[in-house]
């Protein structure tokens, strides 16, 4: 049985088959430094083409096959850095590589800015008669009419080149935020467990999973008394932010600022408004879950500070690393020999970073590298959610596996649209197949994590979404952003999302302030639309079975070769039908039901 937190203090003391084999992308740095300086000889190669993109159909197709030479190689580059520096953070050498690499990625963009510019300038019948003569040019049909489609958004190259000098100041407001709750506020000490332990953002979460409701309520007061005090610089911050999206949206000749953030990925603006629809009517549920943690919290007043403390008690199930990589495996059989079989050489041809180790970088992600395979960082600890967590990165790593390998460079980035439905559909099947051998306590804790998963990312979710929603509508309409209105619009959706059994108190109407993801406009609906597709996808599967995941293949095949919604429809979900999220909840009804009947 392994430790319950172990922490290896040396990488050589982990066995090799769980340290990442990064030798596959560069056997040697000298290698990879004859690639690095070669990335400006590429963009010396590529500069000639400047004023000359559009002179002929071949020089709009050897400008963009050098474009993505250069970048498939410079993500290489750059993937290989990153990894060496994320095993170990404070290594100086690997952290002056990454310094190099991202001095090098400033050079990139700016030598690269003058190629859509130029290609805006062809007209539709120019465009049709330069792919009518060059047959090659033809795997880029989807890039240009993406450009053509979006063209009446883009302004003459001296008004790009302002907007893009206006970049800096328009990541102003995210920048001051970061800095001032990351570096300048500083969150007072607490006593929990008899001990005094500092308080921050990052393990504020443990404290509000505490038994001891005191300790809860504790640091939930302490939190947001330090946001509270910083209310008014918030709220000037986050008003500044919204103004820039305004300032975009309005240089860009949308409608809104709404409208402006979905258009890149032609996605109309019915969707994101249909999404709060669908939640809303189904706010029912939600309620009956909150009303449900107050009865088994034998609570008179459930006050937002409860909301995380588990109702069950830990699953039994302490996996080792070989247990949870066989139950992913068993997991996720539904997808077929194919599929596994690549799951299995992720796990045998050392994709996996497996351990912590002193300096190495927290969490879990994956990493795809044009050419090689995909890696994943983990920080594996024997529990059911780091098995989770291991379905989830190679989902991730499959998608960009599967990407790679059946497309050209320009599509092999999936739009952030689709990023979160792959590793959602592995949780899924997983959760499915653990569920279907698990009894007793083990059986309660997954169905409890599987409705939080609900509750965190799709209620929450649509909640900010609405949120963001309000906020620019008003600034819109040239009313102020203050901080007690910022209050009074969320507390109103607090009010309206979580129901009547939900005592709101005096801090709570002051959570949009330390949420980051507001600083990126209209991003979150995203977590929603990806949860409620790979929850659909997942019970198509496991309905239909190979037809099924024979179509979910084509979807992860397709990278962003098409738009988002038509990828989507490739593996069965129809969001603008709305059906996607009204399935999911339904999915929602049936095990809080279940958890009820196993839990009261």
């Amino acid at each position: 049985m392994e430790q319950a937190k172990k922490v290896y203090q040396n990488r050589k003391d982990i066995p090799e088959q769980y340290r990442w084999n990064l030798e596959d992308i560069y056997p040697t740095e000298k290698l990879w430094e004859q690639d690095f300086k070669s990335i400006s000889e590429y963009l010396n190669q590529i500069g000639k083409f400047q004023e000359h993109v559009i002179e002929s159909a071949n020089h709009l197709y050897e400008t963009l096959k050098l474009k993505d030479k250069m970048l498939s190689l410079f993500e290489r580059v750059t993937g290989y850095t990153m990894l060496y520096r994320d095993t170990n953070t404070v290594d100086q050498h690997y952290q002056g590589l990454a310094n190099r690499v991202t001095a090098l990625s400033v050079e990139v963009d700016s030598k690269l800015s003058f190629i859509k510019p130029e290609i805006l300038q062809l007209t539709p019948d120019q465009q049709a008669a330069f792919l009518d003569e060059h047959d090659q040019l033809n795997i880029y049909q989807h890039f240009l009419d993406d450009l053509q489609r979006q063209k009446e958004h883009f302004r003459s190259p001296e008004q790009e080149e302002l907007i893009a000098l206006s970049g800096e100041m328009a990541q102003a407001p995210q920048n001051i935020f970061s800095l001032l709750t990351n570096a300048d506020m500083e969150f007072p000490e607490i006593e929990a467990n008899g001990e005094k332990v500092r308080l921050t953002p990052g393990n504020f979460i443990e404290f509000l999973q505490s038994e001891d409701r005191q300790v809860r309520q504790t640091a939930h007061n302490a939190l947001y008394k330090t946001y509270t005090a910083q209310s008014n610089t918030l709220g000037a911050t986050y008003s500044s932010s919204v103004k820039g999206d305004l300032f975009q949206a309005r240089v860009r000749h949308y409608d809104s600022s709404l409208e402006s953030a979905m258009d890149p990925d032609n996605i109309p603006v019915s969707l994101y408004e249909g999404l709060l629809d669908n939640v809303n009517r189904h706010l029912p549920l939600l309620h009956r879950y909150i009303e449900l943690k107050k009865k088994v919290l034998e609570l008179d007043s459930l006050s937002p500070y409860d909301l995380y403390v588990p109702l069950t008690k830990e699953s039994q199930w302490k996996p080792n690393i070989k247990e949870a990589q066989k139950a992913v495996l068993e997991g996720l059989s539904v997808m077929g020999d194919e599929y596994t079989g690549l799951l299995a050489s992720g796990f045998n041809d050392r994709w996996l970073d497996v351990y912590e180790t002193k300096g190495k970088r927290s969490g879990a992600y994956s990493m795809g590298v044009i050419e090689i395979h995909p890696y994943i960082l983990l920080n594996y600890q024997p529990n059911m959610e780091s098995v989770f967590t291991i379905a989830h990165e190679m989902g991730h790593a499959l998608h960009s596996y599967y990407t790679n390998k059946n497309q050209p460079y320009t599509y092999t980035h999936y739009p952030i649209f689709l990023a979160e439905v792959a590793s959602t559909v592995n949780e899924a099947l997983l959760f499915n197949h653990l569920l279907s051998r698990a009894e007793g306590n083990n059986r309660v804790a997954l169905l409890e994590k599987n409705l939080e998963q609900f509750r965190a990312t799709l209620f929450r979710q649509v909640l900010f979404a609405e949120f963001e929603k309000e906020t620019h509508e008003l600034a819109e309409s040239g009313q102020p952003l203050t901080p007690d209105k910022l209050n009074q619009i969320y507390v109103h959706l607090l009010s309206k999302y979580y129901g009547p059994n939900l005592a709101l108190d005096e801090y709570i109407k002051y959570e949009w302030s330390r949420i980051p993801h507001f600083y990126s406009a209209f991003y979150v609906y995203k977590y929603a639309t990806g949860f409620s597709s790979a929850v659909a996808i997942a019970e198509i599967i496991l309905n239909e079975g190979s037809t099924a995941v024979e179509r979910y293949l084509g979807f992860l095949k397709s990278g962003s070769s098409s738009y988002p919604l038509e990828t989507l429809k490739e593996a069965g979900v129809d969001l603008l039908e709305g059906h996607a999220v009204d399935d999911a909840l339904k999915v929602f009804q049936q095990r809080l039901e279940e958890f009820e009947s196993l839990i009261l």
